[in-house]
């Protein structure tokens, strides 16, 4: 068995946004995790969405790269606005905007504590990898802001025509929501297929998430031509 060290492999090589990496054949697929190991470069992680994979672990693991099995997926005709929600963006509650504040919603979604989870996976080193997709145009946050502070958000990878969505948090109520449904609006509105919210939960469901079996997004993903695999 090997043996891996927390977080990146510093030997692993560094691949830029132009090179890709071909993770194991889906066929070979057993469970939600695909491997591990590696570094989060942008050629690594850019690979990895192209091929409906993404990193998730904790701060004492080693990369690990995964793929539920179902998925959650928004589609533009399914998203959903509750009449309390559409209250709120018609009082204006919330100033939103996108791509002002990527690092202040990054470092938010680290700080959240959630449910049944010891400290977060949105490590330093997940920071560091995001900025710089975000940097290099890859990356995009909406930003909920109240009273001039930021009081929620979300971010995500935009590969194509769709929108791999990452983590959300909320300081005041309904702040992530509001950030999230006004991202989504947008990105419909701009042609984008479909939203990968990852995990099915009851919160992602009644924003008009539904479940897809894996290997179904995996056509999806090749549909659209976001997979080249």
């Amino acid at each position: 068995m090997p043996v891996f060290s927390p977080g990146p492999d510093p030997d692993f090589p560094y691949l830029d946004e132009t090179v890709r990496f071909k993770f194991p054949d889906p066929e070979k697929w057993n469970d939600d995790i695909i491997s591990v190991g590696g570094n989060l470069s942008p050629g690594i992680l850019l690979s990895a969405y192209e091929q409906g994979i993404f990193p998730w672990y904790g701060p004492e693991d080693p990369v690990v790269w995964q793929s539920p099995d179902p998925r959650c997926v928004i589609f533009p005709d399914n998203l959903h606005i509750s009449s309390s929600m559409q209250k709120i963006f018609n009082k204006k509650t919330f100033n939103i905007t996108f791509d002002e504040n990527f690092e202040g919603v990054i470092r938010g979604c680290a700080e959240k504590k959630r449910p049944n989870q010891n400290g977060t996976w949105i490590t330093n080193d997940i920071i560091e990898a995001y900025m710089e997709l975000h940097r290099l145009g890859w990356a995009h946050s909406a930003e909920a802001s109240q009273d001039g502070e930021l009081a929620g958000g979300c971010y995500g990878v935009l590969m194509g025509r769709a929108f791999f969505g990452e983590s959300m948090f909320a300081k005041r109520k309904n702040a992530s929501k509001a950030a999230f449904l006004s991202l989504a609006e947008l990105l419909f509105k701009n042609g984008v297929a479909f939203i990968d919210c990852q995990v099915p939960t009851n919160h992602l469901m009644s924003l008009g998430g539904e479940r897809m079996e894996r290997m179904d997004f995996l056509e999806l993903l090749k549909l659209y031509k976001i997979s080249r695999y």
